[in-house]
């Protein structure tokens, strides 16, 4: 399994932008896919944007053409770039990893940074 600590979040006003890093360590050749998950108060933890370890990514509609999904090729660092940010986005940002080792599936989160944009 994997370990996962998240950074860059803050306060933002709207159209502002900002940068999430999350650092992964552990079995990070067990990693198949890291994202990002937010969860607004009062309301679910929701997928943001996931990239897979063959490089597929998908995006949450209303994030398209303003975030973007970047990792690095060992793994260790997947980032989310934000930018065009609106108060809507504002929510708890929690990195992911999902994947199997020695043939137990997991999903691992780290502990979430807060993102708040102002309007």
């Amino acid at each position: 399994q994997v370990q996962l600590v998240e950074s860059g979040g803050g306060l933002v006003q709207a159209g502002g932008s900002l940068r999430l890093s999350c650092v992964a360590s552990g079995s990070l050749s067990s990693i198949n896919y890291m994202g990002w998950y937010r969860q607004a108060p009062g309301k679910q933890r929701d997928l943001v944007a996931r990239i897979s370890r063959e490089g597929t990514i998908n995006y949450v509609y209303s994030v398209v053409d303003r975030f973007t999904i970047s990792r690095s090729k060992g793994w260790d660092t997947v980032s989310l770039q934000m930018n065009s940010l609106k108060p809507e986005d504002t929510a708890v940002y929690y990195c992911n990893a999902a994947g199997q080792d020695a043939g137990n599936e997991y999903d691992n989160w780290g502990q979430g940074v807060q993102v708040t944009v102002s309007s």
